[in-house]
């Protein structure tokens, strides 16, 4: 038999149960609340020095730790990596069996460790040393090893954990979060690190999409444009509208440049009016003075124009007034531009 999920059982009156769970919840979060309101007195120089050794850094920053401090380390240098600060991270524990070998003199080291004084750590001292490579001490411990062997240290330092054991890391690790944060914004801003910057590092991101997806990306071309001639019968634009599936055709020059545009609008308008589909012209009733767009643009721009004008699809036209594209919004949405 499949295991029955466990609940939690609580006694007949429910309220002071739910008052100690959130006592307990209470407790955490103003325990480490506190923890991040003390990191204010801890931007000095030590801060400033950390700042200017990675802005000089002409490798990466290897971050690295272990257990706890090590899941915080890699958090650390994904954000770091991601905003513009190249970095990575070494587990301490594997970088005295080979991985040590991926710090170059180039690097810059920024080690956490809560104590200050974990064994993995003080092991590639040495070796760090012998490279001269920076070193810079994220701990709560502004004495121990690990801070005084480093050329800059942030302290994170916590007058107590959430843990009413004392025991779990739970504020400690709040603390050098933030304090990594805070170096990866400081270092962003002082790059100055763009949105356009941004995307480039996450290009599969809903932000990603939007700043680095162009319009010529996402449009029809050649064959896949429907255009036709402005002596066209309406009959026969309709025909074109219907094989190329964008709900609009574009009236041209033949040159291919733009004359108007036919939409499914248009029909309905033509349609309403009574007109002869067999005996008039497209031209008689396009519409001239349509909404274009640069094949250049982003495509969010055009999905900006769509929604501002109430219009499913967009003609792409060169500076010279040729057409050269098509889209509709469900080429956007396949684009996952909105």
């Amino acid at each position: 038999m499949a295991a029955q999920p466990q609940t939690l059982h609580f006694p007949t009156d429910r309220e002071p149960a739910r008052a100690k769970l959130k006592r307990s919840a209470l407790h955490v979060i103003d325990t480490e609340a506190r923890a991040i309101a003390a990191l204010h007195t801890r931007i000095d120089e030590g801060f400033f020095r950390a700042c200017e050794l990675m802005l000089n850094c002409r490798g990466r920053v290897v971050v690295s730790g272990m257990g706890k401090s090590g899941h915080v380390a890699r958090k650390i240098a994904a954000t770091l990596a991601s905003t513009g600060t190249p970095a990575f991270f070494v587990h301490s524990g594997e970088a005295s069996h080979g991985d040590v070998g991926m710090i170059t003199p180039n690097d810059v080291v920024l080690a956490l460790s809560n104590s200050g004084e974990t064994e993995e750590l003080l092991a590639i001292l040495p070796i760090i040393k012998r490279l001269n490579v920076p070193l810079i001490a994220l701990t709560g411990r502004s004495h121990s090893s690990l801070a005084r062997n480093a050329e800059a240290h942030l302290d994170v330092s916590v007058s107590e954990e959430a843990c009413p054991l004392g025991l779990a890391p739970t504020a400690s690790t709040t603390a050098a979060l933030v304090m990594g944060d805070a170096l990866a914004i400081a270092l962003l801003e002082a790059r100055g690190f763009t949105a356009e910057d941004f995307a480039r590092s996450h290009p599969a991101g809903a932000l990603g999409r939007q700043l680095l997806l162009h319009i010529n990306d996402v449009m029809h071309t050649g064959l896949k444009i429907p255009k036709v001639l402005p002596q066209t019968m309406l009959a026969d634009a309709l025909m074109e509208m219907s094989r190329k599936g964008l709900g609009m055709t574009a009236v041209v020059d033949d040159q291919d440049h733009l004359l108007g545009v036919f939409t499914d609008g248009d029909l309905r308008r033509t349609l309403d009016d009574g007109v002869d589909l067999r005996g008039t012209r497209v031209d008689a009733v396009m519409t001239r003075n349509s909404k274009t767009i640069l094949p250049g643009r982003l495509a969010v721009e055009a999905a900006r124009v769509m929604e501002d004008y109430k219009i499913h699809s967009l003609l792409v036209v060169c500076e010279e007034g040729r057409v050269v594209g098509a889209l509709n919004i469900h080429d956007l949405l396949r684009a996952r531009v909105v």
